[in-house]
């Protein structure tokens, strides 16, 4: 783990590459410390990258990067006979950074480009809480359920229409298939929950110290970046370098680990109460001081999404209707590029949350008791009862197996739950991932007023950082009625209360 510390590259270690001339050192050093100082790269990528640039300063002269400028001023040096030359230190760089396995796909030829038609007739589903459903979404989940790969599907209570597989829908399809717009266009969007053994009332005794903490901890928004890193390790893994789209992605990714998108993404302090007892949450009964994150991969995810998304509409042909539903054959190259990018997504939103998590806990000099986590937009390898292997398709739908923890958030003013998983095969294994929306966003806008918002907050004792009115609690369904009608499918273990809410600004256009 990289703790965040502050670093800079000495003017020594620049020499130690083959960097000698005053000019030289006073240009290296402006670019590697502001490279450092904003948090682009950590000091041993920075040194890692000089020393490559100047083994090969054409190569970063003719590409858009952070080291353009830098690679052009080396490179006019060496067409004027003053060469930097590469120290041994720095050539074992390069070296050992060549030397690095690199992570390949199996190559297992390119999908065909097919036209499909869909069943005559829908295969039946179970619909839990139809009668808060909208019937956008019911629409699309009978179109989804007939596709010729649909093997078995499920609707949550909380679900509302969306692109291809409705919001709060769970689709299962042959093995060998993946659907990218029914996991989503922000892959990996997740929850995350850290408790802490701390009393409850301090919501009220420290509310400036949290709302502080909050504040300088958490960035929001498309273009959101982070500085230091707290743990940058995910980046030494070599599936990034796998294909493209992540080759490209990984800076930026970078630079957005430890920020929120906007829309309905958060991060908020509330009081967590433990209802039951339960092996798996093994905590006992109590009020505890929580800290619950709501987000994605970010640009990552969305840039993935759409990428494969469209390589599947020109795949697999589908009928008007259907033609978000196109799907990857796994067994393609494309199938199994977006495998291995979906996934890479997912641990990055993972880590991305753990990073807000960590430096939080940190600045509270705490560690939590427990932390709890799930996605609620991802495609997993699972098993029907009857042994059938399927791909499981939950866009907004969160994991509920008999082992699986998980959380279910509602609105800034209404209560979210952890809740234990029952395995139920009819629900496949799944349960909603939040209230879900009763409005639209335009219309939310048009009929919630400020003053309604604030009288919301004030009722229910929260403090509200950003957001805009498409986010108020009054565009959310009742999240008791979305409890109930899933009690088939989840066990209640613990009721979390929102308190410091942190969202994006108003301003922000959103992402979900």
């Amino acid at each position: 783990m990289n703790i965040l510390q502050e670093e800079t590259i000495v003017q020594e270690e620049l020499k130690a590459l083959g960097v000698e001339t005053e000019e030289a050192l006073a240009k290296f050093s402006r670019v590697a410390n502001g490279l450092i100082g904003h948090g682009v790269y950590p000091k041993n990528q920075v040194i890692l990258m000089f020393a490559q640039m100047i083994d090969s300063p054409k190569k970063y002269a003719f590409s858009k990067n952070k080291l353009t400028n830098l690679a052009l001023y080396t490179k006019h040096l060496k067409e004027i006979g003053q060469e930097i030359v590469l120290s041994d230190y720095g050539k074992a760089l390069v070296e050992a950074e060549n030397a690095k396995p690199v992570f390949e796909i199996k190559k297992v030829g390119r999908q065909a480009n097919v036209d499909v038609d869909l069943r005559e007739e829908a295969l039946n589903y179970k619909i839990y809480g139809a009668n808060q459903i909208e019937q956008g979404a019911l629409n699309q989940m009978q179109t989804a359920m007939k596709l010729p790969i649909s093997v078995a599907g499920a609707l949550m209570p909380d679900a509302h229409q969306g692109y291809g597989l409705p919001i709060g829908g769970v689709l299962a399809t042959t093995a060998n298939t993946i659907i990218p717009y029914a996991v989503g266009v922000d892959i990996a969007c997740r929850m995350c929950m850290s408790i802490f053994d701390l009393p409850a009332n301090m919501i009220q005794k420290e509310d400036k110290l949290l709302k502080k903490v909050l504040t300088e901890n958490t960035f929001f928004g498309m273009g959101a970046e982070s500085g230091k890193k707290f743990d940058d390790s995910l980046f030494d893994r070599s599936e990034w370098g796998a294909i493209k789209i992540t080759r490209d992605l990984k800076d930026k990714a970078y630079r957005q680990l430890g920020t929120s998108g906007t829309g309905n993404h958060f991060v908020e302090w509330g009081i967590l109460e433990i209802l039951a007892e339960d092996d798996l949450m093994n905590l006992p009964k109590g009020s505890y001081l929580t800290l619950l994150s709501h987000s994605g991969s970010r640009g990552l995810g969305g840039n993935i999404a759409n990428h494969y998304s469209k390589i599947a509409m020109n795949k697999t042909r589908l009928p008007k209707e259907a033609k978000h539903l196109a799907w990857l054959d796994m067994n393609t190259d494309e199938g199994q590029e977006y495998w291995l990018a979906m996934n890479l997504a997912g641990d990055y939103a993972s880590a991305n949350h753990h990073e807000i998590h960590n430096k939080i806990a940190r600045a509270m000099n705490q560690n939590p008791l427990k932390r709890i986590e799930n996605h609620h937009n991802f495609a997993w390898k699972e098993q029907l009862a009857d042994g059938t292997e399927i791909m499981v398709h939950r866009k907004g739908a969160t994991p509920a197996g008999a082992n699986d923890l998980g959380i279910i958030p509602a609105s800034m003013t209404q209560p979210g739950f952890v809740i234990r998983g029952k395995g139920i095969d009819e629900g496949i294994n799944s349960a909603s991932h939040g209230a879900g929306r009763k409005m639209s966003r335009t219309k939310a806008l048009g009929m919630i007023s400020k003053s309604d918002l604030k009288e919301a907050l004030e009722k229910a004792g929260v403090q509200l950082i950003g957001a805009d009115l498409d986010e108020a609690p009054q565009a959310y369904k009742d999240i008791n009625k979305i409890m109930a009608a899933q009690e088939e499918l989840i066990k209640v273990l613990a009721k979390f209360s929102p308190k410091i809410v942190r969202m994006a600004d108003g301003r922000e256009k959103a992402e979900d």
